[in-house]
């Protein structure tokens, strides 16, 4: 399911006045793809998730799933198209006066399925999150991460189009994390689903997803490939989070020093394993300080990062960063942000 959003606004009442959440955000979500969304705290990502989800209506903007608009539906359409979209939320919400099994079965009971279907439909939704052995288990006996995947199970029950994750794995431990994303990823392309996924955690984004748009202030600073935005940020929030990024076991960071570190180069793909500064060395009367290094996995390709000082006269600096911008290296000058 492809959604589209053409100039979406809302607006609320606040203690201070008017606070403008969402202001004329207009944004693409291509079908069977894990889209993220990205913002920190107060940006308006969770305002825009919620006019997204049909959650609330925008004051002004269209919503579109597919070729048809859907922030104008009758009550009755609403409720139809908000059974085709599941969600799920950091704290899962699941009901612990019932036993999994039960929690996955509710939104089928809701729409009024046959006891039969119930059954064999959570039966296919256990063996879905790897959990057939947990039909019974009262909710408190589950640790965070079978709560998740017990709450991803209940979002899918209902077979739906559209799959939100509402900071999905901010509660979990980072392995824990990882496995529920692998999860996700794996859903992902066995369903064909459209997936959203809302977070403040540029690793979320990194691991998961495969276009990205950066939320802050209400507005969209940056969007599109995740591994094209993680190799040149161009907005400074996104660079923000890049910068303050961890790195999981997929990826090789050594820091040695918090001091210093001007520029910030990216290597990307096979130059990751190319000796660039062993030639810029020898080219250029230059010497360099590493502060830090290493290499992320995004989406099959090798993104390397290195935090370099450089020391020598102004002109061979300027020529050692011409040289390596020459062989497809993104130089930042991270003191200038």
């Amino acid at each position: 399911m492809q959604i589209k959003l053409d100039n979406l606004k809302k607006t609320y009442s606040g203690p201070s006045g008017i606070v403008t959440a969402v202001n004329g955000i207009s944004l693409e979500i291509p079908e069977k793809n894990i889209f993220g969304i990205i913002g920190r705290s107060g940006a308006g990502k969770s305002s825009l998730v919620r006019l997204i989800s049909l959650l609330e209506k925008p004051d002004e903007g269209q919503v579109f799933y597919g070729d048809k608009r859907v922030d104008n539906l009758t009550n009755h359409e609403l409720i139809l198209r908000r059974r085709k979209i599941g969600m799920i939320f950091q704290n899962f919400n699941l009901f612990t006066s019932r036993s999994a099994a039960r929690n996955i079965a509710y939104p089928l009971e809701i729409c009024g399925a046959s006891s039969s279907f119930i059954k064999s439909r959570v039966e296919e939704m256990l063996a879905l999150v790897g959990l057939e052995d947990k039909a019974d288990s009262p909710v408190s006996a589950l640790s965070g991460g079978q709560k998740q995947r017990i709450a991803i199970a209940r979002a899918l029950a209902t077979d739906p189009d559209v799959l939100f994750c509402d900071e999905a794995t901010s509660a979990l431990d980072p392995q824990t994390t990882i496995s529920i994303l692998n999860l996700i990823r794996d859903i992902q392309k066995k369903i064909g689903l459209t997936v959203v996924m809302i977070t403040h955690q540029m690793e979320v984004v990194r691991d998961a997803c495969e276009q990205v748009a950066v939320v802050d202030a209400g507005r969209i600073v940056e969007q599109g490939k995740v591994k094209d935005i993680f190799n040149c940020p161009k907005s400074e929030v996104t660079r923000e989070f890049v910068r303050g990024m961890s790195w999981n076991s997929k990826s090789r960071l050594v820091r040695w020093s918090d001091e210093g570190g001007q520029f910030v180069l990216h290597f990307r793909g096979e130059k990751t394993g190319n000796p660039v500064m062993s030639t810029l060395a020898k080219k250029f009367d230059v010497e360099f300080n590493i502060r830090a290094g290493g290499i992320q996995h995004i989406e099959s390709e090798d993104f390397g990062t290195m935090l370099v000082d450089f020391s020598g006269s102004k002109t061979e600096i300027q020529k050692a960063l011409s040289f390596l911008k020459e062989q497809g290296i993104i130089v930042e000058d991270i003191s200038q942000s």
